[in-house]
């Protein structure tokens, strides 16, 4: 199915007998969902773009891509830096926005501007009976009850097919620069990221791989130029400085998870307290990338290390198994979160058909 328009959409739901497997462009799907597919892609274009208010509003299967060229003639941009985890996943298709909130899909910029949630404004979506359901607004101030912006967020299609979405946007700063530092070890790496994240200095970066740790700035020209002055004389180890397009480039790679991919193995996802982070990699002994000042682990490992994985981060986080065989893609939940959920799955979708098997 492939509905064009919301009311198209809600009638499709409605009037389902079985399960349905949502999907926009396929790129982010995790999990076993199963049933008919419901393809969102026909519900696209922009509905709404206000370069001097700083809003956008879309449907939600408009691809990522275009969004971006929209903005981008504007000198705007989605402030969160979509992943792009195609290559990571081995996936083909075109990611679309609503997968992108659907997900919660945010990328190194969240230290500084937070996630995909915090930059969205409304939603419209087709909840398990076919209702239509609008929250939040077009604007940046707006006040309508129950905030099911953030609820949606990341929820996976679970809850609700989202039909259009609406976002908070984001001038292109007038330069940015990253602060390359080599020749120190994981650990010492890695406070060298929360050490450039608790200075007065504003990083919108801050992450390590390939034996390197690197940590961005961004404004106007004279601000940058200052703060990688500052940072450099707090920083240690050796500090290199790449800037435009070159540093553009090296966060690229650290969004999509460039250095694991094409790598043989399983890639998870592990959200941890930064101080923890490199004792969990020593600990598990695979590669990383960190991003979020180490707050977020990329780490690839042997295939069947679903166990040892969970005792690492037992207690300091969670871990999602996003490529691989290694074990069941989500962590158990506690009895007492498992039984929230369900009951919140019930009010959306009293008829479990909404991506049965993701979540």
């Amino acid at each position: 199915m492939r509905p064009s328009s919301e009311a198209e959409l809600a009638e499709a739901v409605a009037g389902t007998l079985g399960p349905l497997l949502v999907r926009g462009g396929g790129t982010r799907t995790l999990g076993h969902p199963v049933g008919e597919v419901l393809e969102t892609g026909g519900l696209s274009g922009v509905e709404l773009y206000e370069p001097g208010a700083l809003t956008l509003v879309v449907r939600a299967g408009t691809p990522v891509a275009e969004v971006e060229r929209v903005l981008a003639g504007e000198r705007q941009r989605l402030a969160f830096e979509v992943p792009d985890l195609r290559g990571l996943l081995g996936r083909v298709g075109v990611s679309t926005i609503g997968g992108v909130l659907a997900a919660n899909a945010s990328g190194p910029r969240r230290v500084q501007v937070g996630a995909a949630r915090d930059a969205a404004l409304g939603v419209r979506f087709v909840d398990g009976t076919g209702t239509v359901v609008k929250n939040g607004g077009r604007v940046m101030k707006n006040v309508t009850g129950y905030d099911l912006v953030k609820l949606l967020a990341g929820s996976l299609g679970v809850l609700g097919v989202l039909s259009e979405v609406s976002f908070k946007v984001q001038a292109v700063p007038e330069a940015e620069a990253t602060l390359v530092i080599e020749g120190l070890g994981d650990e010492a790496g890695l406070a060298a990221l929360r050490l450039a994240l608790g200075s007065p200095f504003d990083v919108s970066g801050a992450a390590r791989h390939s034996g390197r740790s690197l940590v961005r700035v961004e404004g106007m020209a004279g601000s940058v130029a200052y703060r990688v002055r500052e940072l450099t004389a707090r920083l240690g180890g050796e500090v290199s400085v790449v800037e435009a397009e070159g540093s553009a480039a090296l966060w690229r790679a650290v969004r999509d998870v460039s250095p694991l991919q094409g790598k043989p193995g399983d890639v998870w996802r592990i959200a941890t307290l930064p101080t923890a982070a490199a004792e969990i990699v020593a600990q598990l002994e695979g590669e990383a990338v960190w991003d979020w000042g180490g707050g977020l682990i990329w780490l690839l490992l042997q295939p069947a290390r679903g166990a040892q994985v969970a005792a690492a981060v037992a207690g300091r986080g969670h871990a999602t198994l996003v490529c691989g065989q290694g074990g069941p893609v989500f962590p158990p939940e506690a009895p007492e979160v498992a039984a929230l959920v369900a009951g919140v799955k019930a009010k959306f979708d009293p008829r479990g058909i909404l991506n049965r098997g993701m979540i």
